[in-house]
């Protein structure tokens, strides 16, 4: 997959569009009632396959909202779900992408958890608002492009765990 653009009939802004282009390294999120957003890959970084924007290095990352540059700060990804976090902050408030099952992240305000995604890193991102989220327009854009550009979900450090030690008996 190079492009894939996926329209989306969001439950509280409408029609939007997630575009996300592996081969560049960028998701561009746009519709009528949310910001713009765009997040993209330095030109020249090397791309990994497990990360739909091809990096988790947020110097080599670039987040816009409606052409202004906004601070995205994504972890390492290791062994906890935790580690899988994107962080975002923008006009006095942060966000935050953090798995908490193993298909889906939960996306944070301020503390506030605002709704639960799903995205395999194909572009499509499947979103359940929570009805006392207080969602705003860019908390959507931002959810939607976070989680098409880094995925969602992880396993947990224990099943890990077990994993690994099951590999290793005979």
């Amino acid at each position: 997959m190079t492009v894939a653009e996926n329209l989306v009939e969001d439950s509280l802004f409408g029609p939007l569009t997630v575009r996300l282009d592996t081969e560049r390294g960028e998701v561009t999120v746009e519709g009528a009632a949310i910001p713009r957003i765009v997040l993209s890959r330095a030109a020249g970084t090397g791309a990994k396959a497990h990360i739909p924007v091809g990096t988790r290095d947020g110097g080599r990352l670039t987040l816009t909202v409606d052409g202004t540059e906004v601070s995205v700060t994504p972890a390492k990804g290791r062994l906890t779900r935790r580690s899988y976090r994107v962080d975002v902050r923008h006009a006095g408030h942060r966000w935050r992408l953090v798995p908490d099952s193993v298909p889906g992240s939960r996306l944070l305000r301020d503390g506030r958890r605002l709704g639960d995604l799903t995205s395999e890193g194909d572009g499509r991102v499947l979103v359940e608002w929570r009805p006392d989220g207080k969602v705003d327009a860019l908390d959507a854009a931002l959810g939607y492009a976070l989680a098409a550009a880094f995925g969602t979900g992880a396993q947990s450090a224990w099943t890990l765990v077990i994993d690994v030690i099951g590999d290793l008996l005979p």
